[in-house]
């Protein structure tokens, strides 16, 4: 844009070249009766003025265009998560493939929120709503999700070993693969319609007490415990 506005402005010009004009006897055309040299084009009075104000204006559109493309560049450049945004609603800040260690997301609304791939040891999500989030593969050693609305979220091939699960609503959420929940707190969870590999039921079954307080369900039986 910059180079073409600089490009344009630069085919005005201000200094025609000169013409000469004759007038010649018809008995004597060797014989001019006039002859005028050096007799300018006419042209619009104050043309040099007209021709300074496009120039400049031309020179301030070519400078405003190379700030813009500078400006967006930096923007991009210092915060790469403007450059492309994860999915939910979780403003415009990228939460799929990021290391997000120790990060508080506690009682935030994080409906389908894409977590998958992510590094989320020891992060908060206490009270959160995270309803239909996902966790594919995602690294969730030690994180606190108690009290959080899971329902319906995916868990396929996670970690989930230490983390607090207490009081936690996981009803319908998916645990396939190699997820794992080994060391974790999972007292009033609610792990209804959850499908859990054999070893994995049998261990949380070891460790399953309490009531849900929203379900009313105990976690015993939501995890089919005999």
């Amino acid at each position: 844009m910059a180079i073409l506005n600089i490009c344009m402005c630069s085919n005005f010009s201000t200094n025609p070249k000169p013409k000469t004009v004759s007038f010649h006897n018809s008995a004597s055309p060797s014989k001019p009766i006039i002859s005028l040299l050096s007799l300018p084009t006419p042209r619009a009075p104050q043309g040099s003025q007209i021709q300074n104000h496009l120039s400049s204006f031309c020179e301030s559109i070519s400078k405003a265009s190379i700030l813009s493309v500078l400006s967006a560049s930096l923007v991009f450049a210092s915060n790469p998560a403007l450059a492309f945004k994860g999915g939910g609603p979780y403003g415009s800040e990228v939460t799929r493939g990021q290391d997000l260690t120790g990060k508080d997301f506690s009682g935030q609304t994080l409906i389908k929120q894409d977590f998958k791939t992510s590094i989320l040891r020891q992060a908060n999500f206490k009270g959160a709503n995270l309803l239909g989030a996902s966790f594919f593969d995602a690294d969730l050693t030690g994180a606190d999700l108690s009290d959080a609305d899971l329902r319906g979220a995916d868990f396929s091939l996670a970690n989930v070993t230490k983390a607090n699960l207490s009081n936690a609503n996981l009803e319908g959420a998916l645990a396939t693969g190699n997820t794992s929940f080994k060391g974790s707190i999972i007292t009033g969870a609610d792990f209804t319609d959850v499908p859990l590999r054999g070893d994995q039921r049998e261990y949380l079954c070891k460790v399953a007490d309490g009531m849900n307080p929203i379900t009313g369900n105990e976690t015993r039986e939501t995890l089919l415990c005999k």
